[in-house]
Order: structure tokens, then C-alpha cells, then sequence
């Protein structure tokens, strides 16, 4: 049914939680904050770094964009490449290319890293099309990101579409531009999350995704 396939990357893609949860922490560190529990800090993978910092530490949204760019100073250079891909991936993006799905990208992530991240585990071959946040923030959160993937695709195209991630602002987000998401349970939503927020179907395990989809 689907022929475009929207991926989330941090969760989805690849466990990236080592370099978020670092850089979280480093960011934390320069204003004062330490954080010694990182099993905490793996509510940051996945969405807007804004909103984490606004709903965990209780700072105003002026405050918030002030630990951006103490993230990146830890991210940039190193924290990017704190990741894996999830095993079992590149088989399921090449069996779904070999099927004739167009493959895009869409995450809060950065553009600009994400790109680099994709280069960087060669997977960025399987995909048509990457669309991530913009660094100044004003694009930041998902449903502003499939937005931008629709205008370059093609309204028309939108009901040949489906969203795939592993947290609530990706469910949220396909909903809101009137895409279906299916949610994973191998990244770092719960199964209750995703279905309170609505998910259209829930997969447990990477190889099983080509099922759903």
C-alpha cells in the first residue's frame, strides 16, 4: 500500500543514545547541573532538544535554546559519531528498495548531522530523500519536518505514505500532516506511549518492519 516510507533516525535508525545522553550531560555540566543518572537522559533521544530541556529541568524556553549550543559543542565534534545502527537495518532498507519504496528521512535531528550520520554508517545510499531540523531551531519539531518532505514529494503523494519511529512526536507528527505511523519498540518509546498517541500499528523487532509496511 505504502510506497514512501518516512524514517525517524535517533531510536529508529540507529541507538544513538551514547552521544545524545554525553552531550546532554555536557551541556548540563557547563551551567552548573550534574547529572549522574543516564538512564534518565535517554528521554532526550528522539525529540526537540528545546522541549527536553524545558520538561526535565524546568527551564523556560529562553533557557532551553541556551543549552543548544552547549549540546553541540560536545555533539559536533565527537557526540555524532557515540552510535550504532541497529542491527538487522541495512537488510530491511534494501529489501524495501528492491521492492520499489522510496525511502525518505525524517528526524529532528539536524539536517546537517543527520546526513553525516547516514554517510557515516553507509546508509545514506538507501534513501532518496533526508530532511531533518534546521540549526537555527525554527524547524524543529516532526510535524514541521514531514511538512517540508511533503512540499518536496508532492501533496498528492500524501495518502502513499507512512511514518515510521519509535516515539510519540513521530506518531504525533505523521497525524497531524494525515500520515499513518507505525511505531518500534526496539528504539526508546514504550509500548503505552505509542499507542496512547495513537500509533497505527506497533512493530517489536527491526525484522519484522517489511510486514508492517
Amino acid at each position: 500500500m505504502y510506497k514512501y516510507i518516512l524514517f525517524d533516525l535517533d531510536g529508529t535508525l540507529t541507538d544513538s543514545a551514547e552521544g545524545i545522553v554525553n552531550s546532554v550531560i555536557y551541556a548540563l555540566k557547563k551551567k552548573g547541573i550534574e547529572e549522574h543518572d543516564r538512564a534518565k537522559l535517554n528521554a532526550f533521544v528522539g525529540p526537540p532538544l528545546v522541549d527536553s530541556f524545558m520538561k526535565y529541568y524546568e527551564m523556560t524556553e529562553e533557557e532551553a535554546r541556551g543549552m543548544v549550543p552547549l549540546y553541540r559543542e560536545y555533539f559536533e565534534p565527537k557526540g555524532w559519531a557515540e552510535n550504532r545502527v541497529y542491527e538487522g537495518i541495512p537488510e530491511v532498507l534494501e529489501k524495501l528498495c528492491a521492492q520499489g519504496k522510496h525511502l525518505i528521512v525524517a528526524t529532528s535531528k539536524p539536517e546537517k548531522f543527520a546526513k553525516r550520520i547516514l554517510e557515516h554508517f553507509n546508509l545514506a545510499q538507501y534513501f532518496e530523500l533526508i530532511r531533518g531540523a534546521s540549526m537555527d531551531e525554527k524547524i524543529n519539531r516532526k510535524e514541521q519536518v514531514i511538512a517540508c518532505v511533503i512540499e518536496d514529494v508532492g501533496a498528492e503523494h500524501v495518502k502513499e505514505m507512512v511514518m515510521v519511529g519509535d516515539r510519540e512526536h513521530d506518531v504525533v507528527g505523521a497525524r497531524l500532516n494525515g500520515l499513518p505511523c507505525v511505531g518500534v519498540l526496539y528504539g526508546y518509546g514504550s509500548r503505552e506511549e505509542l499507542e496512547t498517541a495513537g500509533a497505527a500499528a506497533i512493530c517489536p523487532a527491526v525484522r519484522e518492519l517489511p510486514e508492517y509496511l
